[in-house]
């Protein structure tokens, strides 16, 4: 058994690669091989969001806090409130992020697939982020 005590790693700025906006992710898990999850806790502040990406074997959010937005591509932006649980499937091209004037938290949470968990595309532009 390992417990990692709440604050002990250091919370890092989302690389403005990744992100558009300002944004805190926080490390919660990386679980020791042969096990290949990991996961964060991501804050994101007002109109903050990711690029677009996929997941070789897909992810899982939990909405901690505040309003955000999702998309898969080709999809319609939906809304994400404290309480919901999105999953997004291998391969699927998909955003998240925080909503224009409030700012959204989330676990996320992901396994690797021969060392990789994403795979990190085109930034989102604000025409796409706004719908």
């Amino acid at each position: 058994m390992d417990i990692t005590r709440s604050g002990t790693q250091p919370s890092s700025k989302g690389p403005d690669d990744w992100f558009t906006g300002t944004v805190r992710v926080d490390p919660l898990f990386s679980a020791p091989a042969p096990a290949r999850v990991a996961g964060a806790h991501v804050t994101f502040e007002p109109g903050a969001r990711t690029a677009w990406h996929t997941h070789p074997l897909g992810q899982t959010l939990i909405v901690t806090f505040g309003r955000g937005r999702v998309q898969r591509d080709g999809g319609a932006i939906e809304d994400i409130f404290p309480g919901d649980v999105v999953w997004f499937a291998p391969g699927e091209k998909h955003w998240h992020g925080a909503a224009p004037d409030t700012a959204m938290s989330h676990i996320a949470i992901q396994e690797q697939l021969d060392g990789k968990a994403v795979d990190w595309l085109e930034q989102v532009s604000d025409a796409q982020y706004r719908g």
